[in-house]
């Protein structure tokens, strides 16, 4: 987690070879080595399928996974998918502790279970954000299906949940600071297991800081791959998740020849490590609220 000026924390979760787990990052000098930017034209590629593969998978992901498009935090040997989705939630709640009444801009919302459970748990008024416009309308449907909804603002579209409130913006992440550029900003930024979709992380660390009050805080899950692999794991392990598209941007990034004949993977450009999350984090102001932390045995019995 980590803070921005004056006083803004980011966590940082990360999860493994891939690794997932929580950090944050404090606003001091810091030099770090940075990605160059990714071509233009193979981004765009890269937005256009992934907003097409979640406005066509997004009702299929609802009947497997949930409300919660993201790992479960699994503790007992019986806990189900459902609670180990929740105990994610939990897990970063306690150590961001995010105060109960507060604004979030939850960034990649999917279809909205997280920002309900914020709104509905934590009496807070949430933003989800999300770059399927399918997305948008399958969260809005569900916020307004939930037994405790209150009155629906026909303008924002947000919807009152218990004492908090939720509503749904097609957005992408990476132009939201444009969005919100007419001075509306947020107690804290949280994006789970979405960060690793973006091209360019930097933009998104200096937006989510421009975004934050003072004091506010940056919460992150992400895959993150592991900072020690060899190259035999990198291409076993990283290459098939990263996927054709990213061989492109690799390619474009590093002058790196790959594989072409390599399928779309997870739609996700070249996985960094959690020390580079930080590093970024730092780099645009944030600091440490609380330290990166692996929580890839916890969520792996997900998959």
């Amino acid at each position: 987690m980590v803070d921005a000026v004056p006083a803004n924390t980011a966590i940082v979760p990360c999860s493994g070879n891939d690794n997932e787990s929580p950090s944050v990052a404090d606003g001091k000098s810091h030099t770090a080595s940075y990605l160059p930017l990714p071509d233009t034209a193979l981004v765009v590629t890269l937005k256009e399928r992934i907003k097409h593969h979640y406005d066509l998978a997004s009702d299929y992901y609802y009947s497997l996974w949930g409300e919660h498009i993201h790992h479960g935090y699994f503790l007992e040997a019986n806990d189900t998918k459902e609670r180990a989705q929740v105990q994610l939630i939990e897990l970063l709640l306690e150590r961001s502790q995010l105060d109960k009444g507060s604004t979030v801009l939850d960034v990649g919302c999917g279809i909205g279970g997280t920002t309900r459970y914020l709104a509905l748990h934590h009496d807070c008024n949430v933003t989800g954000i999300t770059i399927s416009g399918k997305q948008v309308e399958l969260a809005s449907r569900l916020t307004r299906n939930q037994p405790n909804v209150g009155a629906v603002d026909v303008v924002s579209g947000s919807a009152n949940l218990g004492n908090g409130s939720a509503r749904f913006i097609e957005v992408d992440a990476e132009t939201m600071c444009d969005f919100f550029s007419y001075g509306e900003t947020f107690d804290y930024v949280w994006i789970s297991e979405a960060l690793s979709h973006l091209p360019d992380k930097r933009l998104f660390f200096r937006s989510a800081f421009q975004l934050l009050r003072s004091g506010g805080k940056l919460v992150i899950a992400d895959w993150f791959r592991a900072g020690d692999l060899t190259e035999k794991q990198v291409t076993d392990d990283i290459k098939p998740i990263e996927g054709r598209i990213t061989h492109s941007l690799t390619q474009s990034l590093f002058g790196t020849i790959t594989d072409s004949h390599c399928e779309d993977g997870m739609l996700l450009p070249p996985l960094c490590t959690q020390s580079e999350y930080a590093n970024f984090a730092k780099d645009v102001g944030f600091r440490v609220f609380s330290e990166c932390f692996d929580i890839s045995k916890h969520v792996a019995e997900t998959w």
